[in-house]
């Protein structure tokens, strides 16, 4: 796929962070960018129209598509972005917030995804990018169903790439480690608290707090994002920077025994 002016790409949670710095890449390449968030100005930002829409309400998602194929006929790549974050013990969320969860992070894209490959299908192309994270293949305390979205996020964008490569359809996973300014604002409380987690809890959102510090930026995953939607050879996993990196490389050659026992000492929990 060559970026052409004609092209169009389509990027949920654009307001800010990632997805923002996606849409400016994608439309910097030539593409016409259209992106969402739930509640938009009205206004453009450069040269990205933003609209309204809300991945949780199958009518939001399919009014947002049908806007966007009446506008320009063609959705050539879609990049699944909106998100939310949830850090806490497993024990301190109640099943309707993890539910929750989920519905923006696993069945969101879910719904922006059948929305858009009936279009995709009957041109015979396109591209799709899922944002996952590295706790999309790695576990981590205080993050169990943050990461299990992103690990059942990572099984379906590989099963549904075999699916859709007959139709010149390919699916892509971005794979970042921690990213400045990514849940500031997108990030859940546990709704039912214990003070049994709270030393762990408030180390965890230390950990991550001094991450910040050497994080990458949105304008790196972007760059991941960009490449994923344009590269002439289809690639299934971007992970993106050093750290996301390294813990990519152990996951896959050391024992697990050797790998579990080294992210207990990362995080400072006992043997």
């Amino acid at each position: 796929m060559n970026s052409s002016s004609k092209k169009t790409a389509l990027v949920t949670g654009a307001s800010s962070g990632i997805g923002r710095a996606s849409a400016e890449a994608l439309a910097r390449a030539g593409f016409t960018v259209f992106g969402t968030s739930r509640k938009p100005n009205g206004k453009s930002q450069g040269n990205v129209s933003m609209l309204a829409c809300d991945v949780t309400d199958e009518a939001s998602v399919a009014s947002l598509v049908s806007t966007v194929l009446s506008s320009t006929g063609r959705i050539d790549v879609l990049v699944n972005n909106a998100g939310l974050g949830l850090f806490g013990g497993a024990e301190e969320s109640s099943i309707a917030q993890v539910q929750s969860l989920f519905d923006v992070n696993l069945f969101g894209v879910m719904r922006m995804i059948n929305a858009v490959l009936p279009s995709m299908r009957s041109r015979g192309e396109g591209r799709i990018v899922n944002l996952s994270t590295a706790l999309g293949f790695v576990p981590a305390p205080y993050s169990a169903y943050y990461a299990s979205s992103k690990h059942a996020l990572e099984g379906y964008s590989e099963s549904l790439d075999h699916e859709i490569r007959a139709f010149n359809v390919r699916v892509s996973l971005i794979e970042p480690g921690t990213v400045q300014g990514s849940f500031d604002q997108s990030s859940l409380e546990p709704d039912a608290k214990m003070p049994e987690y709270d030393a762990g809890r408030a180390w965890v959102h230390a950990f991550y707090k001094n991450a910040l510090r050497t994080a990458d930026t949105p304008e790196k995953v972007a760059d991941a994002v960009l490449l994923a939607a344009t590269a002439p050879r289809h690639q299934v996993r971007f992970t993106v920077g050093k750290v996301a990196g390294q813990i990519s490389l152990l996951r896959r050659l050391m024992p697990a025994r050797m790998f579990d026992q080294a992210l207990r000492q990362q995080f400072r929990l006992p043997a």
